[in-house]
């Protein structure tokens, strides 16, 4: 029988002191990461672990990571979702591992943690692992210039606003001049984490990675009230486990569901396993 563990993480803010005073603050971060743990309890997974805003720290997520390598085998599956900000430094690996010179991250409480890092955790997985993520944040740091070219129509409709200016404290992007300031106060730290490790395209990922998250590179996802944008469709959608059809589908009724201004991305990369791809979703 097929093993299940699962890690949810939201945040509603970040610790000021390691983000040169900006504390992050959102509003439905830690929902979306509670209903998300709700959904996978319902769906049987035997271990979960819930993380919230303070706990969401490096070590906690990557002793989580750890945690689920050790003791998943072929045939299980990891259930990781994020919801919060999303940021951007600059890569060091060249090129081939991002075409715009920048690394994603996700804003954790006491740091950034560099999509490399993520990737790094994934290769400790056993062959034939499967894994599942969403993540419900912003992607690039470009996202932020996308607010100057959207017509007032559609920052109504995705953000509530026509104020260019409230956009940031809308979306879930690490605003770009605290993304500057950061990296500049912290270079070292994050140019060395990124010396040891290797650019992802170089890797052997014996398990299988099926991420959707909640935009594209050049576009911002939105928070809300209750649960953020692509959290609240992907429940919409999911209906207490009514939705019948495997991950492709899933994925485009969501993209159906929301506005041109922010479509979800599917993402599969590891060992080729078009089972997993074709399963109903977060089946063990």
């Amino acid at each position: 029988m097929a093993r299940g563990i699962s890690l949810h993480v939201g945040l509603n803010g970040v610790d000021p002191d390691k983000y040169a005073g900006w504390d992050g603050r959102l509003r439905a971060c830690e929902n979306d990461a509670r209903d998300m743990d709700r959904l996978a309890k319902d769906a049987g997974f035997q271990e979960r672990t819930l993380l919230l805003t303070a706990e969401a720290t490096v070590d906690n997520v990557t002793t989580e990571l750890r945690r689920a390598a050790r003791t998943l085998v072929a045939g299980d599956l990891l259930f990781f979702t994020y919801s919060g900000h999303g940021g951007q430094i600059p890569d060091l690996n060249g090129p081939e591992d991002e075409q715009d010179r920048l690394d994603e991250t996700i804003c954790l409480y006491d740091r950034e943690y560099i999509d490399d890092e993520i990737y790094k955790e994934f290769e400790g997985f056993a062959e034939g692992v499967r894994i599942l993520c969403f993540l419900d944040s912003c992607h690039s740091g470009s996202g932020v210039r996308v607010r100057e070219i959207l017509t007032p129509e559609a920052l109504e409709e995705q953000f509530q606003t026509t104020d260019r200016n409230e956009v940031e404290t809308k979306a879930r992007i690490m605003p770009l001049d605290k993304q500057a300031e950061v990296y500049r106060r912290d270079k070292e730290l994050y140019d060395g984490i990124q010396r040891t490790i290797n650019a992802k395209d170089t890797r052997d990922l014996g398990a299988t990675v099926l991420l959707i998250s909640a935009c594209q590179d050049n576009q911002l996802a939105a928070d809300g009230l209750v649960n953020g944008l692509f959290t609240g469709t992907l429940l919409q959608v999911w209906n207490g486990g009514k939705f019948p059809g495997g991950y492709k589908a899933f994925h485009r009724e969501i993209l159906k569901r929301m506005p041109a201004t922010q479509s979800p991305n599917l993402f599969v990369t590891g060992h080729t396993n078009t089972r997993f791809i074709r399963q109903r979703p977060f089946t063990i």
